[in-house]
């Protein structure tokens, strides 16, 4: 059998995640299946194939555009390929063969505002419901990603399959000593502080962390402790910096952007707290590797967050910003609390596995081949 898998948004943050961490242990697992990785053409060089079973074939056809639905159907019959994954929501219609597609969440279709105009919003919406009606298994990445699907493209529920994300390996490796002084100095943390990693956009909830952290500040156990916030695009969102001044909270609050991920290994282990207000999450990687370091976890008690972090995380109101309040106060003050919010933490977060979700998606590929019917 010949799979091919579209690798285009290798180097990116998100989808770029599963996907290396899939083609990774796929690798481990299998080493009979030929793989061909449909690449951009200056990723070419740099990915490096995991075993002789892998191959790369570049894709040169731009992502999200008219051009990739005509040339991806043409380079997968010329490479003869059998079954093709696309791990976001691009299924041209006329690939020929057997397909998978993996719909991390249905953001798009409730956040329009994030796409660059109505096109987009048609393309997006046009294209989520034909890869979710032509594809011949959707793969999703929770119970609460699942439920959006059926709801809104009405497909049998024993098409989607829910195969969950987890941690990226190199943040299971622990930070030398003087990693901790690196990073302490180079950002200049000197106080305790609450970390925020995530996009910055508006679902992310941020003005109202904020206004969360304004509240905290007002009590004397708390006057040093600041709040960092890590995301890319900050300068697009100046409601968040609106914030900031409003409060007065400009020397409390700081701003990374983007950050290696050796140096976020670092940082979620330094920080007093993980706070994770999101309105509407697929999954929801940063709060399991926070928990995963064994930092205490505040997150929003919707969408999939608790099914995630199931007993190990405190639960608060996203919707208000003195349930936010609260929950970081406990994770902070409480010693006891912390202590078993860090064990149970730490133990939830190896409850995910990229070996296992690599295993499942495998047999998904060998399931849609074993019913297919000759083309």
């Amino acid at each position: 059998m010949r799979i091919a898998i579209d690798v285009r948004k290798y180097h990116d943050f998100g989808i770029g995640t599963y996907i290396r961490n899939l083609v990774h242990h796929l690798a481990l697992i299998d080493r009979e299946t030929e793989y061909v990785l449909l690449c951009r053409p200056e990723d070419r060089e740099q990915l490096v194939m995991p075993n002789e079973n892998f191959r790369a074939v570049v894709e040169p056809a731009p992502l999200y555009s008219v051009s990739e639905q005509i040339r991806i159907p043409i380079t997968l019959r010329r490479e003869h390929v059998d079954l093709f994954h696309a791990p976001h929501y691009v299924l041209p219609p006329l690939i020929h063969c057997r397909s998978v597609v993996t719909i991390h969440d249905c953001i798009h279709l409730m956040f329009p505002q994030y796409l660059p105009g109505r096109l987009a919003y048609l393309y997006a919406r046009l294209q989520l419901w034909t890869a979710a009606h032509r594809s011949d298994r959707i793969l999703t990445v929770s119970e609460t990603s699942k439920l959006d699907i059926l709801r809104r493209f009405r497909v049998p529920a024993d098409k989607v399959t829910v195969i969950y994300n987890a941690i990226d390996d190199r943040l299971a490796i622990p930070p030398a000593a003087e990693d901790f002084e690196r990073v302490r100095a180079r950002y200049q943390l000197k106080d305790p502080f609450a970390l925020y990693v995530g996009n910055i956009k508006p679902h992310k909830n941020l003005e109202r962390l904020i206004d969360a952290f304004n509240e905290l500040r007002k009590e004397t156990a708390f006057q040093s402790l600041k709040l960092v916030i890590i995301g890319d695009e900050i300068s697009k969102y100046q409601g968040l910096r609106r914030a900031v001044h409003r409060h007065k909270l400009h020397k409390h609050v700081r701003f990374f952007g983007f950050v290696p991920l050796e140096t976020l290994g670092v940082l979620y282990r330094l920080a007093g707290v993980f706070v994770f207000p999101s309105l509407y999450e697929g999954f929801g990687l940063p709060p399991l590797e926070a928990m995963y370091v064994g930092t205490p976890v505040v997150t929003s008690n919707v969408s999939s967050l608790p099914e995630v972090v199931g007993d190990a995380a405190i639960l608060v109101d996203p919707y208000s910003a003195t349930s936010i309040a609260d929950g970081m106060r406990q994770a902070l003050m409480d010693e006891d609390l912390r202590g078993w919010l860090r064990e149970r933490g730490m133990a939830r977060s190896r409850e995910y596995s990229w070996e296992r979700s690599a295993r499942q998606t495998r047999e998904a590929y060998g399931e849609v081949m074993e019913r297919a019917e000759p083309l």
